[in-house]
């Protein structure tokens, strides 16, 4: 009787694996891979990861302001760690060497060196090949406004105009004084000096040609006048056709972040975005209107808005962690919201180190804490799923954006590229919450297929009713309604009523068997 069973159970288990309905997304085709489709992993090098105790010098783990220990070896440690989250590139803060204490790396005390803390040229070049081994691209952090506070050149007489005048910035929204004015007391760079601008521009060149790094964020844009970002921009891509340039240009306003698209410059870090995402995801109930508002102007103002890097936090402002924890609110809950938006918006999704793990951290110093590798993988494991999504579907890269549905703290965002339609439901409210969508935006004889819980919904008259837990989010894909699954269901009956059948015959035998004993 026992093998029997298991002879009825293999076939049942075999049919069930087989008719159960798939949930992964539409994959339409997808064009050839572009910057917009890479996801960002942002690291400052000293808080990383420690990968080798014989470059420590001076090091203080108990002083934010020292050097900890994070070396390049490090990095090379956890590519794996970070590939196995999706993420496609690395941007590091600079690497050059630095005056003492500047473990941040934007002290720079020489432009052709490697800061000894981080390890040497050549592991630097090792890291840039093993990234590139396993399809992640390295970004460097670039800066060319300033020096460190006690650069050699400050002693050279023969270099005294290679510096602007000695004199703080009074008037922000005076360009000149913005371009020339010293910031946070640091040696501001004449890039109007023909010496200074072919200084920088042949370092920058040199660095792409020594270790074949795929990119440079660009430090402090907006205090380097434009003329010189576009000779920079022409002669950089002269060296590597498809080098990528993304620009730090730190301002509210996005027409005016906007404006030096026109330098040339690949990609601008979008800051209007990052003060909405903040201010709406790190607290239940706030709607999310903004977005829609700041996406529309990012399409009015920029040739692609696509491009522009999205973030939730980095090492110059306060931990999006934070954030929720001041609001009384529980980060990893909060996280999960922004990240879905981030990943499924147009942009590129830059995560700062620790992000993954909810780090905590207040203002500079605090937001560079070091880096926890044996934190709950919670928001790990979310985060890989959202990059799967990502990267599988390319309406969430390249495809139409339109908030279809925004009522209060609930809306639900229709993304669609050549044959694949993708809707993106967030409710950020304290409360459950039900959307309903009508078939004319949908489709009439279609379904939603949920990819980060499974969630299906059907076409009832005419609508389509999305609900949701408080504070979550689904990524729905739009297939054509499966309906009853009728190959499915006959096997079922089939394979049951064979069980019951011989169940029936079973006991009808043991009762023969009983009686002919007695």
């Amino acid at each position: 009787m026992k093998r029997v069973l298991v002879l009825i159970l293999v076939p049942f288990l075999l049919f069930s694996a087989w008719f159960v309905p798939s949930v992964q997304p539409v994959k339409a085709e997808k064009e050839e891979h572009a910057w917009q489709d890479e996801i960002i992993y942002f690291i400052m090098i000293d808080r990383f990861n420690n990968g080798d105790i014989s470059n420590d010098y001076e090091v203080n783990r108990d002083d934010p302001k020292a050097y900890h220990g994070g070396d390049f070896r490090g990095i090379i440690q956890k590519l794996d760690y970070i590939k196995d989250m999706g993420f496609t590139a690395l941007w590091l803060t600079p690497i050059f060497q630095n005056e003492e204490k500047g473990y941040h790396g934007y002290w720079t005390e020489d432009f052709y060196n490697v800061e000894e803390h981080f390890g040497t040229l050549d592991e630097f070049k090792e890291l840039v090949k093993e990234a590139h081994s396993k399809d992640i691209k390295v970004i460097v952090d670039l800066v060319v406004n300033h020096t460190g506070y006690q650069h050699p050149w400050l002693k050279e007489e023969d270099k005294a105009d290679w510096f602007n005048p000695e004199q703080n910035i009074r008037d922000w929204n005076n360009q000149e004084q913005v371009e020339n004015g010293w910031i946070y007391g640091l040696p501001d760079l004449n890039q109007n000096n023909p010496e200074v601008r072919n200084y920088l521009i042949e370092m920058a060149k040199w660095w792409i040609e020594e270790t074949n790094i795929d990119g440079y964020r660009l430090d402090t844009v907006k205090h380097v006048p434009k003329d010189f970002w576009e000779e920079f921009a022409s002669e950089v891509k002269s060296v590597k056709g498809d080098f990528f340039l993304i620009g730090e240009v730190w301002d509210d306003n996005p027409e005016y972040v906007a404006s030096y698209q026109e330098t040339g410059i690949d990609s601008l870090v979008d800051f209007p975005m990052y003060n909405e995402l903040t201010r709406i995801f790190s607290a239940a109930d706030q709607p999310l209107s903004r977005l829609d508002t700041i996406f529309y102007h990012n399409q009015n103002f920029y040739d692609n808005p696509y491009v522009l890097g999205t973030f939730l936090d980095n090492h110059d402002v306060e931990r999006f962690t934070r954030a929720a924890i001041n609001k009384n609110q529980y980060p990893p809950t909060r996280l999960k919201l922004a990240l879905t938006y981030m990943y499924s918006a147009p942009g590129i999704p830059i995560i700062y180190y620790g992000t993954e793990i909810a780090l905590d951290g207040g203002e500079d110093p605090d937001n560079r804490r070091n880096m926890n590798f044996r934190a709950d993988k919670d928001l790990i494991e979310y985060i890989t799923k959202l990059a799967e999504l990502r990267k599988s579907m390319p309406s969430l890269t390249r495809g139409t954006y339109e908030m279809v549905y925004d009522n209060g703290a609930m809306a639900v965002i229709k993304r669609q590229y050549e044959e694949e339609t993708t809707f993106i439901a967030i409710n950020n409210s304290s409360e459950t919450k039900v959307a309903q969508l009508d078939e004319d935006l949908v489709g009439e004889s279609m379904e939603l297929r949920g990819t980060l819980a499974d969630e299906l919904v059907r076409n009832v008259d005419g609508n389509y009713t999305i609900g949701l837990d408080r504070e979550s989010a689904e990524i729905y894909t739009v297939k054509e309604d499966s309906g009853v699954n009728v190959s499915f269901v006959s096997a079922m009956v089939l394979i049951y009523g064979g069980f019951v059948a011989f169940i029936v015959a079973a006991i009808i035998r043991r009762k023969k068997m009983s009686k002919n004993k007695e």
